[in-house]
Parts: structure tokens; C-alpha cells; sequence
């Protein structure tokens, strides 16, 4: 029989969020942290109770007559913060979520996140990273065309910001930096990174409230009328296809999206446009550009026609982050950065205007 581990998982009667050390959670090795919580205070359950887990193969058997208790419901949930990677669940893979747990359970976890068995050279990863700022709390870089902001298992063998922040912070003993947003990988610019879980909590805070200031360049074909505006749409991520999809106000599924454009300045059959997030969906600027007839320059995704409708070759989708303004999740004083166009955008722009 498998030999027992205590103190794998923790009880917290109370759905805070642990961390590492706030109950003395011991180093195991590379083991992965759930936090297991039972619902109520009437459970009899004493706070922070290790748990024995069965450990097989990746697996955690999840035990419930080790508590007394077989019939007492019990959650899983993956913690960012810790570091455990994904879930799977029941045949499913969940990201960061809770899931309902009964005894005899299995769930089986990614030992590391999705992509970081592979071999690079930390000093490549170090040296390709271009940091605007960095302070004790938040790290702000400005990303790349075809770099992902964080690993993707479907991707596995693809560079990310998140890879390079990483080796950044190894030689100062730091172990990983914390997700609080995204850009696609084809769109260059600014990210913003939390360097510990209060950081992170609060700049999440912050941009689910819409508070941050997130503005882009794009170049479009022809010219958005008015010349500036605002976009408003229900859009719903497909997950077979992996796109984002406008639908119906009332579709349960969708969710609001709204942008302010403007355009900066035109060309023969194409705008450089800049456009100001209110929300912060997946593919948003690329969608509601197309929606209205201006796809990006360089689209692959989101487009229409046959390709001659879209003659000006650019070897990904004209977008940019340009501007990203927030408030510093320690003090609150107001933080503003810029990154500057990048070669081939800039290369773009001057060739439009040459036509």
C-alpha cells in the first residue's frame, strides 16, 4: 500500500486564501498545494488540519473517511499562488477554479505548469527581456510580437514573458512571478506582472473594476466612421475553436465588451487607430475591428473574403499596447508607462504612408 503524506493539503474553514507559510506548509519536494475547504463552521473539523492523501503516480486519492466525516461535502481548488499548475478533474481540466469533492475522489495535478520541463538557456530568456519597470511589488515588461505572456500547454515548446520573468528572478531568490493579465502572443507591449499575492490580488482588483488605463495602436484596412467612437458588443469565447464570437445581449454565455477607438491618422486603404479598453476580453480590438468591417492588417483569425481584400503584408496582426496606467497595489500612486513602437510596426506605418 502507498505510503501516507500528512500535511499535503489544509483545511481553511474560512475560504481564505493560503499561502505558502502562513500555517508552516513544509517545502515537499515539488508537490503541488491544494487547498481542500468544508463548507460551514459545524464540520468539527479544527482549522488548518493536515489531510492524508494517497499520492500514486500524479494522482491524490481524496480520502474522506480519513476525516470522520465520509458524507461531508468537500471542495478542491488550485491555487495560483502556490503554484500548482492546472487540475484535472473528473476528465476535465480546470485552471485555478473550485470543484465539488466527495470521498474517493481522484484528482490528478500537472506536477509543473504546462511548458517548463522544456530545456532553454536562462541566460537567452534574461537577455531577450525588456523591463520598463520593476520595483519590490510589480514588474512591468514590454513584450514582443510572437512571445506568449504566459506558457500555454498547447504550446508547449513556445517562449513566454512569463518563462524569461522567471530566470529574471531566479538569481534573486525569487521563485515566479504572478499572472494579473494577458496579450496575445502576436500583439507587442505592455504586461504587468505582481511579484507576490498581494500585489496580485490587488491589480486583479483593479482591472476587473476597469480601472487601469489599457490603450492600443492598431493599423486597420480602410477608415472606421465616425473617426472615433465606441464599440459595444456581446461577445462569447468558443472553446472547441478557440475564438471569441459576437452573440446576443441576452445569450447567458456573453459577455460585454466596449472599447473607444479614434483614428490617428490615415492612409490609402487603411487607419492607424488607437483604441482605449474599457474591458479586456480575449481577441476584443481584433473582433469589434472586424465586426465592422476593419479587420487588422496582418489578421489571420478574424477575417473575411478572400485574401485580396487584404493586399498589405505584415507578418502579424498590427496591434500594439502602447500605454498601461494603473494605481501601485502598495501605496496607490499612479503608474504610467509607454512603450514605443516596434521596428516592424513603425516599418509598417512608414510604408503606408510611402503608398
Amino acid at each position: 500500500m502507498p505510503r501516507l503524506l500528512p500535511v499535503i493539503v489544509w483545511l481553511d474553514l474560512r475560504f481564505q486564501r493560503l499561502t505558502r507559510g502562513r500555517f508552516g506548509l513544509p517545502d515537499l519536494g515539488g508537490l503541488p498545494n491544494l487547498l481542500m475547504t468544508v463548507p460551514g463552521r459545524r464540520s468539527g473539523i479544527p482549522r488548518s488540519t493536515p489531510l492524508l492523501c494517497v499520492p500514486h503516480e500524479g494522482r491524490f486519492l481524496i480520502a474522506g473517511s480519513n476525516w470522520g466525516q465520509p458524507s461531508e461535502p468537500m471542495w478542491v481548488r488550485n491555487l495560483e499562488a502556490a503554484g500548482a499548475g492546472e487540475l484535472r478533474f473528473k476528465g476535465r481540466t480546470h485552471r485555478f477554479t473550485a470543484r465539488r469533492l466527495t470521498g474517493g475522489d481522484e484528482v490528478r495535478v500537472w506536477m509543473d505548469r504546462p511548458g517548463s520541463s522544456r530545456r532553454t538557456s536562462s541566460a537567452g530568456k534574461v537577455r531577450d527581456l525588456d523591463i520598463v519597470y520593476e520595483d519590490e511589488a510589480l514588474i512591468v515588461v514590454n513584450k514582443p510580437a510572437g512571445v506568449l505572456a504566459v506558457p500555454l500547454e498547447r504550446r508547449a515548446d513556445a517562449t513566454s514573458v512569463y518563462d524569461q520573468i522567471e530566470a529574471h528572478f531566479r538569481p534573486r531568490g525569487k521563485r515566479r512571478p504572478f499572472v494579473v493579465h494577458r496579450i496575445d502572443r502576436d500583439t507587442s507591449g505592455l504586461v504587468v506582472f505582481a511579484k507576490n499575492v498581494h500585489a496580485q490580488d490587488r491589480l486583479k482588483l483593479q482591472f476587473k473594476r476597469r480601472e487601469p488605463e489599457r490603450i492600443y495602436l492598431a493599423v486597420v484596412y480602410g477608415e472606421p466612421s465616425p473617426p472615433h467612437g465606441t464599440w459595444h458588443d456581446t461577445l462569447v469565447w468558443d472553446q472547441r475553436a478557440l475564438i471569441q464570437k459576437q452573440t446576443h445581449p441576452g445569450d447567458p454565455r456573453g459577455k460585454e465588451a466596449i472599447a473607444d477607438y479614434r483614428v490617428v491618422e490615415s492612409f490609402d486603404g487603411a487607419s492607424l487607430i488607437e483604441v482605449r479598453l474599457r474591458t479586456g476580453k480575449r481577441n476584443q480590438i481584433r473582433l469589434q475591428a472586424r465586426l465592422r468591417g476593419h479587420t487588422l492588417v496582418g489578421e489571420e483569425r478574424y477575417v473575411f473574403g478572400p485574401q485580396t481584400l487584404r493586399p498589405i503584408a505584415f507578418g502579424r496582426q498590427a496591434l500594439h499596447a502602447a500605454r498601461l496606467e494603473f494605481a501601485h497595489p502598495d501605496d496607490g500612486r499612479a503608474l504610467v508607462f509607454e512603450a514605443p513602437l516596434p521596428a516592424d510596426f513603425a516599418d509598417l506605418i512608414e510604408r503606408l504612408r510611402r503608398r
